[in-house]
């Protein structure tokens, strides 16, 4: 059993990337990783989130949607699900921490439709993960997305030294470094 979640979990966060080769959760991605500060406060937010919406979305499934028949509901359960996760997250930076919630912005509402969170809650489905196996492929995968948005900061905080063509200056040039970075993030296909 412990064999299985280490794969899942080097799977989830390196070998199939949530943002690098699935190219889910791409928003915030490119949106907060400006500074690593402010991408490390949202790849923690997004841990959590991910986190505790395959943990509810995994017993919601389990015990309300298979024995009703009604798994056609799914989707709409599990936005809920992350809508109400994200209120949570919310709240709590708005009061403890408001100098990272100003930092996040627009962008911290955006978990609630960030792709990557209900991407993991659907794979969980899809490959018939148990409560467990779903909650630690949610952690590996937000862990995951967490490393490829700080490094992407640190990138981008040592480009605004560098001599950059005009024509590759703002988005461009991030989109070609998230793009080096999705090619780099392919030699770990070679663990598993």
């Amino acid at each position: 059993m412990l064999k299985e979640l280490l794969i899942i979990m080097i799977s989830s966060s390196l070998v199939s990337n949530v943002v690098l080769s699935q190219f889910l959760g791409l928003c915030p991605f490119l949106g907060v990783s400006r500074k690593t500060n402010t991408a490390s406060g949202m790849g923690v937010a997004v841990i959590f989130v991910i986190t505790l919406a395959s943990a509810v979305a995994g017993v919601i499934y389990k015990y309300v949607l298979v024995p009703l028949d009604i798994t056609y509901l799914q989707t709409i359960v599990f936005i809920l699900v992350i809508a109400a996760l994200v209120q949570f997250v919310e709240m709590f930076l708005k009061k403890y921490i408001p100098s990272l919630y100003e930092s996040l912005g627009v962008y911290l509402p955006l978990i609630t439709t960030n792709c990557a969170v209900l991407g993991v809650a659907l794979t969980n489905v899809q490959k018939e993960y148990g409560i467990l196996e779903g909650v630690v492929n949610g952690f590996a995968t937000a862990v995951g997305f967490t490393i490829s948005i700080i490094i992407l900061a640190g990138i981008r905080e040592k480009m605004e030294y560098n001599d950059i063509p005009e024509s590759f200056k703002g988005m461009p040039i991030v989109l070609v470094t998230a793009g080096l970075m999705a090619i780099a993030f392919c030699g770990f296909s070679g663990l598993l």
